[in-house]
């Protein structure tokens, strides 16, 4: 990925909280010698340095892929930026952005207990708190019948690039200006996206 320097984030805390927050993932690696990609979550285990998920079997992306590097993409909040919020008529419009590439390489998972506790994983963050659904209360006998639809896989994180274009290579005046209108919006993106800003301004006058 294209990073100028204004634009990297370096922190690892601050780049695992991204992929938490925003774990829905692509998963890019070739299949069959053409380009391919599946859209699924990913959950980050960081005492390992490695992503769990699962595939559905009939997916044969998972066929070919363990012998390849593989790419994992989050995309966190992103909006456009239009030139006309600058104190000039000089400038093009740009989009601003969060996004964060893992690359690893991928082992198939065959183990029943650590496909069980995938799952449970996935569960367990994305239900409310106070939901009633529990994987455990669920009948065994359904869950292993399930589990022989999906193909678990464990992603040994090799490399992170990570990048948070945030108009950091403006002045702050015009960051400000981004900032104001972006938050005069009901859009989600803008607003997330005005936050970060704010927290990068907040750093810069610390």
């Amino acid at each position: 990925m294209y990073i100028p320097k204004y634009f990297k984030i370096d922190d690892e805390e601050i780049i695992y909280d991204f992929i938490e927050k925003y774990s829905f993932a692509t998963l890019f690696s070739q299949h069959n010698g053409e380009p391919y990609a599946t859209h699924l979550p990913l959950i980050l285990n960081k005492s390992e340095h490695a992503l769990y998920g699962h595939f559905a079997r009939p997916n044969e992306q998972w066929k070919d892929i363990e012998n390849q590097q593989i790419l994992a993409v989050f995309q966190g909040p992103h909006c456009y930026i239009s030139p006309s919020w600058y104190e000039t008529s000089k400038a093009v419009p740009t989009w601003n952005y969060v996004s964060i590439h893992l690359y690893g390489k991928m082992e198939i998972i065959d183990d029943e207990k650590a496909i069980y506790n995938s799952l449970n994983d996935l569960v367990n963050k994305y239900e409310n708190p106070d939901s009633s659904y529990k994987l455990n209360d669920v009948e065994q006998s359904f869950i292993e019948g399930m589990s022989k639809g999906i193909v678990a896989f464990k992603i040994k994180i090799i490399k992170i690039e990570a990048k948070a274009k945030l108009s950091q290579n403006h002045s702050v005046e015009r960051q400000e200006l981004v900032i104001k209108q972006l938050e005069s919006t009901s859009d989600q993106n803008n607003k997330q996206i005005a936050s970060l800003m704010r927290k990068n301004l907040q750093k810069l006058n610390k």
